[in-house]
């Protein structure tokens, strides 16, 4: 006979490995990429000592002068705070009772559950890679009757609940919780569950239920301003990647200039670009009047890609439509606690009783975030639009 005791049992003997496994390796091709690592963890950081700048090495002397002297490498300290991602499944009472005499239908049932959670977790943790590292999604630019014009629809997809802040950051309580029904990426159109005209011009929309703690995405280390990794980018200017901006038409030589300024910045060359469709398209059709060959590769998780002079191209769904990122993704690690776990009780369950609920839940964690450890080994060219 099935019990809660059984479906914990199964939940972590059978179903976690699977799940982060799943989590790890399918989440983004970009993600299956980046080594995982328990290294430079310290209690509720990652603290990671870098050197930057070329200093030191070997210099020439005369025979019998004195030995030349020479300053050491400069080191800098990264601190950077671990974040805390969850994930959670819920089970009715009643529908375990139903099942309880047959092993099928709670398989069934779990199978459902966590199929549910991976997919709105690894929607999550991919547009957190592209992200700032808050919750904020966009700004509300205007309202028609065919939806919300925003100033960003990339970050959003079917199904996700948003909340929606005004200028003082007082989340909007004629709105409330926002579910999104569809989304224009090309128009930049969103349309929710609520009254298209009680969205204004300078709200902004926010990941409903998110504290301002997410991963730190590409977009926080491709900021020219503020700080990152606790140290100041004014003060630090080799914090700053490069970034090349087009007027809609990309080349070759764009490509190639880029990649050049790359390994002349960091010594070390990109390994992976990353795109939207919509660039993609741009660069296969570049390819294909440059004659240039783009021979297929599959990566690490079974992802396939097109590639430019052995350097994948890869697709991500959250990666603007008129950006690609050239990226050495051995700079990139995603330091964490420990892997995806479920998160027990004192006796070891992790199948709780909602309280007030005729219901069960269980929740994942894991405590991480992503670290760059070369920011001026990386690229990215923006303003490329189809022709």
């Amino acid at each position: 006979m099935i019990s809660i005791s059984t479906a914990d049992k199964v939940l972590k003997d059978y179903y976690l490995d699977v799940v982060s496994e799943q989590m790890n390796t399918s989440t983004s091709p970009f993600l299956a990429m980046v080594e995982k690592t328990s290294d430079y963890v310290f209690g509720k950081d990652v603290k990671k000592v870098v050197t930057h700048d070329l200093n030191g090495g070997v210099v020439a002397g005369s025979e019998t002068g004195e030995v030349p002297v020479f300053p050491g490498n400069s080191y800098a300290e990264f601190t950077l705070p671990l974040k805390n991602l969850y994930g959670s499944i819920e089970i009715s009472d009643k529908a375990l009772r139903a099942s309880e005499n047959n092993s099928g239908a709670v398989v069934n049932l779990l199978n459902a559950e966590m199929e549910g959670l991976l997919k709105a977790s690894k929607n999550n943790v991919a547009r957190m890679l592209f992200g700032t590292g808050d919750t904020m999604l966009c700004t509300v630019s205007d309202n028609t009757a065919d939806g919300v014009i925003v100033t960003d629809a990339n970050p959003f997809y079917i199904g996700m609940y948003v909340e929606v802040h005004n200028p003082i950051g007082e989340v909007v309580s004629e709105i409330g919780v926002a579910k999104v029904v569809s989304v224009d990426k090309e128009n930049n159109i969103v349309v929710f569950d609520k009254d298209s005209t009680l969205f204004s011009g300078s709200q902004t929309i926010h990941v409903y239920g998110a504290s301002d703690s997410e991963l730190t995405g590409l977009k926080a280390i491709f900021s020219n301003t503020g700080t990152l990794y606790g140290l100041s980018k004014a003060q630090n200017p080799w914090l700053i990647p490069y970034t090349k901006t087009v007027s809609g038409t990309l080349t070759i030589s764009d490509i190639q200039k880029t990649l050049d300024t790359i390994e002349e910045r960091s010594g070390e060359q990109a390994d992976v670009i990353i795109c939207s469709w919509a660039v993609r398209r741009v660069l296969q059709k570049l390819f294909a009047e440059n004659k240039i060959a783009t021979e297929p590769m599959v990566l690490d998780g079974g992802y396939k890609a097109i590639s430019y002079n052995g350097i994948p191209i890869i697709v991500d769904r959250f990666c603007p439509n008129d950006t690609m990122y050239l990226l050495n993704s051995k700079d990139f690690k995603l330091h964490q606690l420990c892997d995806w776990q479920w998160l027990e009780s004192e006796d070891g369950k992790i199948l709780h009783k909602i309280p007030g609920k005729a219901a069960y839940s269980a929740t994942l964690v894991k405590y991480a975030d992503l670290l760059c450890e070369r920011p001026c080994g990386q690229a990215k060219i923006s303003g490329i639009t189809e022709n």
